[in-house]
């Protein structure tokens, strides 16, 4: 975007007006029905137009894509979730606000944990591995407990929301002004959604704000207070030595420091001792800590598939079943370095055999039916990539399915899936778009393109026509309205993505007489 222009409101278009007073008109709405509220961990007064209701609902809709996103559920020791609910139910018993919470292991090797609005909290198994007693994981979890009860993900995404908002706006309002790249975002907010609130760049006070309330509920609880101040240790330490994908997302969320520890530690010093359960720890979590050599295994032969070194892949996916061969994960990635070495038929098995150990994870449905797509059997594949969204919407599943249905001559179920996979930037997603655009077109030119009449300098009528997609659209017909009847005009050449096209004429109006002047985009093609 090479520069910013800020309209008057007597410039916006019909639509853009519309938009700009239906967005101000909502944020009145949610302010005198919501408003200031109190904060039930500080009781301090705060701005808050999410309502609980709504924070609730947004917790529930986005906490299972969410874990899907992040490894699924963490299922070969279900005695793991058990420990780590039951020690989040003592914490939230003792918090200052009643919510629903639940509490999931992710079977992912990152140093994480996260907090979503409504009480929804995940672990994940890398993390637990990082602990040394039970006070720490209740540190972990009381932490995350005050994320949700003081509602600091709901504030974030209140933020994210109002700033979308006005983007939104904004988009409509200046498209005359701008590069319209930005309108291809507009209404695909399911994704986003969820990497907002997974995302969240909690603020200091935020932090400090878990920290000393998280320790008071550890306390409230009978633990030891001082397992908060270990473990800040322990993250300042793997933040300190490590690099990469595993620990980037704790600690650009959480960021420890020295300061967050001598303060937690002072702290600490005004609570009184409790429980530490180190030997509790690690006998609850004796399942967990034995298999740890497979996941290290399992994270090498992931690596290995990235360099597409598929033979040692291979070799460390055997080597993880060797030590657990119940987890589907081990499974998938023999399976993926089996595909990428050619035996089609092995690497099926692989799949097929990853499905029945985690049946409600998307990716092994997704794998088997991409898989199948790849192999000619339609039918087979289409069960699969089915199943897979059952569990979490793919660029990659959704385009094949829509791809499916466009072959039976299903277009309106062909157009819900391409556009859905449209909203993803994966090449999927792009790949869905212009397959949707192929199709729609030349009936619907107009849900992808704009058109306005305007004067020239010298008064000329012009027709200018905005392709609002990143692909190139030729044999554009626009039609003409006008007190004397109706014309259809061609565009003379192809309009690039997010450009567009002016047709001058040498006809000559006034100003006043264009007011009765309108066009609208009857049909395109996509570009060969």
């Amino acid at each position: 975007m090479n520069r910013f222009y800020c309209p008057r409101i007597d410039e916006f278009t019909a639509d853009a007006r519309r938009l700009l007073f239906l967005i101000i008109a909502m944020l009145f709405t949610l302010f005198f029905l919501n408003g200031c509220a109190t904060n039930p961990v500080t009781g301090k007064n705060e701005l808050m137009l999410i309502s609980e209701s709504m924070e609730l609902e947004m917790g529930q809709k986005n906490y299972l894509p969410a874990r899907q996103m992040q490894g699924g559920d963490y299922v070969v020791n279900p005695e793991v979730t058990a420990y780590v609910r039951e020690v989040g139910q003592k914490l939230a018993a003792v918090s200052d606000r009643k919510l629903p919470y639940e509490f999931s292991v992710l079977n992912n090797s990152g140093i994480n944990a996260w907090a979503m609005p409504g009480g929804k909290l995940a672990i994940n198994r890398g993390l637990l591995l990082k602990m040394d007693s039970e006070a720490e994981l209740a540190a972990v979890l009381g932490h995350e407990i005050v994320h949700a009860a003081a509602k600091h993900g709901a504030r974030q995404m209140q933020q994210a929301l109002l700033l979308q908002g006005a983007m939104m706006a904004a988009t409509l309002a200046i498209q005359d002004s701008v590069d319209d790249e930005s309108t291809q975002a507009l209404g695909l907010m399911g994704a986003e959604v969820v990497a907002t609130l997974l995302n969240s760049k909690f603020s200091r006070d935020d932090e400090r704000q878990s920290d000393h309330y998280g320790m008071t509920y550890m306390s409230r609880a009978g633990y030891d207070p001082y397992g908060a101040v270990r473990m800040q240790e322990v993250l300042l330490n793997e933040s300190q030595g490590q690099q990469g994908d595993l620990i980037s997302n704790m600690f650009s969320s959480h960021p420890p420091s020295q300061e967050r520890i001598n303060i937690n530690r002072a702290f600490a010093t005004q609570l009184p001792a409790g429980k530490n359960g180190r030997d509790e720890y690690h006998q609850r979590l004796a399942s967990l800590f034995k298999v740890a050599p497979a996941y290290a295994a399992y994270d090498e032969g992931q690596k290995a598939i990235k360099a597409k070194d598929y033979h040692k892949a291979r070799a460390m996916a055997e080597q993880a079943i060797s030590i657990e061969p119940r987890e589907a994960k081990f499974h998938l990635l023999r399976g993926s370095a089996l595909e990428h070495g050619r035996n089609s038929r092995a690497a099926l098995a692989a799949y097929r055999q990853a499905v029945n150990l985690s049946p409600t994870y998307y990716e092994p449905h997704l794998r088997l039916g991409l898989l199948l797509d790849g192999m000619g059997h339609r039918y087979q594949a289409k069960q699969a990539l089915e199943n897979s969204l059952r569990f979490l919407k793919s660029a990659s599943a959704l385009q094949r399915l829509g791809s499916y249905a466009l072959a039976d001559g299903n277009s309106n179920l062909a157009r819900q899936y391409l556009r859905e996979a449209s909203a993803s930037n994966s090449p999927d997603g792009q790949k869905a778009y212009a397959e949707l655009l192929g199709f729609d077109l030349p009936a619907n030119a107009g849900n992808y393109l704009t058109a306005q009449v305007s004067l020239s300098a010298d008064n000329r009528l012009k027709y200018v026509v905005r392709n609002n997609t990143p692909f190139p659209i030729s044999n554009v017909i626009i039609q003409s309205n006008e007190p004397s009847g109706s014309q259809r005009l061609s565009m003379n050449s192809a309009i690039p993505g997010y450009q567009k096209s002016t047709l001058l004429t040498n006809r000559k109006l006034k100003q006043e007489e264009l007011y009765s002047f309108s066009v609208n985009v009857i049909s395109a093609n996509l570009a060969k």
